[in-house]
């Protein structure tokens, strides 16, 4: 099947041009400038006018929480990628904190047979580290898993990794990259004592960033990147939160790092001033924290210091988020609303439309080794998405496709819409409706 896609405004390698774009079955075939030639019309079996739409290369998300197995009720890999392609996001990679914990080979597996089964996006999971299972993660095949989730601070699952012994034999032997939640959990318990002395068990969630301070991710990540020098390993710090982190990060080319890092997209949106007004729905780990650290984050992605944009895509029911700083659940979905929350940047003057797909296409690609993705170029997969801007609408709960139902922007105004979402060359989403009938495939990665 040949379709062509033509009057649009195409994003790739740093480049925004108008043209054309060809794709016979799962693979780009031909990518052009300028009036698409007659003759390829002619021998297209499909051909779309986009009228001037963008067409981005599918947005490919380094972590995401689809609790499955085990944490059904608020979402699974079937609803939560039904969600990602409504918003552009093609391919994923999920966390191992699920129940049970993806820590084994054969609890691997059965994720790898449920992404086959059910996922509309591209599919892959990290197997997660603990204190004693070195052996599963050195005989670990890294061309279809993208690496070690290490968590160096306690949060959903309650998979800490604190002996000595197992940090260095996991930073020192494992041949894979190992990305991190990085946040010193005695910092943060001696943070938790002291605001209960002052508010009892009911902590204010304005207290959330405070309690889960700078102080403890820089601590953490201070020893990290202090382990990842010591054995040369390779080091992925996710949603990365705080200005003072950003000492351990470099300029250099991506491809020259050992060391890389990752924003989340809500910690580019948001800063605690926005806890008065939506509560614990803006209440993660690591916490949003000051305008400071929003505008140094902004800062470091621009100049490369911070290499991609992510969500940390992290369903709960509304009646888990209850409570306040020690009560409601730590997370929350945004996996639909990533890309239109950066081309909102985009519109506000922080961000570049280029700069965008470089961030969540192009470096998440690179970051990863990803066979084949990332960008719209011959001998490419055809992961492809058609956004529309438009004039501005508001964002509703009801809208929102995961199965948790409700989302931190409800009530923030947006211009630009996905149109249609493409995985491998098949229309997975358009117009607000998934086609459930599309499967994703296991991601691939270069060693």
């Amino acid at each position: 099947m040949r379709k062509v896609f033509y009057n649009a405004v195409v994003v790739t390698g740093g480049r925004r041009f108008a043209g054309y774009v060809e794709i016979e079955n799962e693979y780009i075939t031909r990518v052009g400038e300028g009036v698409v030639p007659d003759e390829m019309l002619a021998q297209a079996d499909e051909r779309e006018d986009l009228g001037g739409a963008y067409l981005f290369p599918g947005v490919i998300d380094d972590q995401v929480h689809f609790r499955d197995p085990g944490l059904t009720h608020k979402g699974d890999i079937a609803s939560e990628s039904a969600a990602a392609v409504a918003g552009g996001v093609t391919s994923f990679m999920d966390m191992p904190n699920t129940n049970p914990q993806t820590t084994t080979l054969e609890a691997l597996e059965a994720k790898y047979r449920r992404g086959a089964e059910v996922s509309v996006a591209n599919y892959s999971f990290f197997i997660g580290a603990t204190n004693d299972n070195i052996d599963a993660l050195l005989a670990c095949d890294y061309s279809r898993v993208p690496g070690v989730k290490l968590f160096l601070g306690a949060s959903t699952g309650n998979m800490l990794v604190d002996h000595e012994s197992a940090l260095n034999r996991i930073f020192g032997e494992v041949p894979a990259l190992i990305a991190i939640h990085s946040e010193d959990e005695e910092i943060i318990r001696r943070n938790k004592a002291a605001a209960q002395e002052k508010w009892g068990e009911d902590v204010p969630v304005e207290e959330h960033w405070k309690i889960r301070s700078s102080e403890a991710c820089y601590e953490s990540t201070r020893r990290a990147v202090a382990l990842a020098q010591k054995h040369n390993a390779r080091l992925h710090i996710l949603h990365i939160s705080t200005a003072a982190e950003l000492e351990f990060l470099t300029t250099r080319s991506l491809e020259e790092k050992r060391i890389t890092a990752e924003v989340c997209a809500h910690h580019l949106w948001w800063s605690d001033e926005a806890y008065a007004r939506l509560g614990s729905r803006v209440k993660w780990n690591p916490a949003i924290k000051t305008s400071a650290d929003r505008a140094a984050l902004r800062k470091a992605l621009k100049e490369g210091r911070i290499d991609i944009v992510a969500t940390d895509h992290a369903p709960h029911l509304l009646t888990e988020k209850e409570g306040g700083a020690l009560k409601a659940a730590s997370g929350g979905p945004l996996v639909q609303y990533s890309l239109l929350m950066m081309l909102e940047l985009v519109q506000q003057g922080v961000f570049e439309v280029e700069q965008v797909i470089d961030y969540m296409c192009h470096k998440p690609a690179r970051l990863y080794a990803i066979e084949e993705r990332g960008y719209i170029a011959p001998h490419y997969k055809a992961d492809l998405v058609v956004v529309k801007p438009v004039e501005g609408y508001e964002v509703k709960d009801a809208d929102v496709l995961s199965r948790c139902g409700w989302t931190p922007l409800v009530g923030e105004t947006l211009h630009h819409r996905v149109v249609a979402t493409y995985v491998n060359g098949q229309c997975a989403y358009r117009d607000g409706v998934v086609n459930n009938a599309v499967r994703g495939e296991a991601l691939k990665f270069r060693n």
